[in-house]
């Protein structure tokens, strides 16, 4: 099973679903600005990416600017930010089985395939 953590406001995202699906994939779309993944899934996604949770936020976005700008974190802060504020996640994420790609550019996710 795959999964893509998906905006389908965002061309990334789409690209990147469109790869899936081009792939054959068996995917489970999960529209993270409406079911937000929680602090563990994050933690396990990033874990799975194998990037520090501060590669993950989304920095042009006000939320980040208002609130988390300039302010000394911790992974455990940024993972709650993220399950607080799912705008500050980048994406796409695809995950499969125990390997994670963010979809930028959309075609590095198929080194998980």
């Amino acid at each position: 099973m795959t999964t893509i953590y998906h905006n389908p406001r965002c061309g990334k995202s789409r690209q990147t679903l469109k790869i899936l699906h081009e792939r054959g994939e068996n995917v489970t779309i999960v529209e993270y600005l409406k079911v937000c993944p929680d602090y563990d899934k994050l933690k396990s996604i990033v874990a799975k990416l194998g990037i520090p949770a501060e590669q993950l936020i989304r920095k042009s976005e006000a939320v980040y600017k208002e609130n988390y700008k300039g302010k000394e974190m911790t992974e455990d802060d940024w993972l709650h930010a993220m399950a607080e504020h799912p705008i500050l996640i980048e994406r796409p994420i695809v995950v499969k089985n125990n390997r994670a790609a963010l979809g930028r550019p959309p075609e590095i996710v198929e080194e998980i395939l």
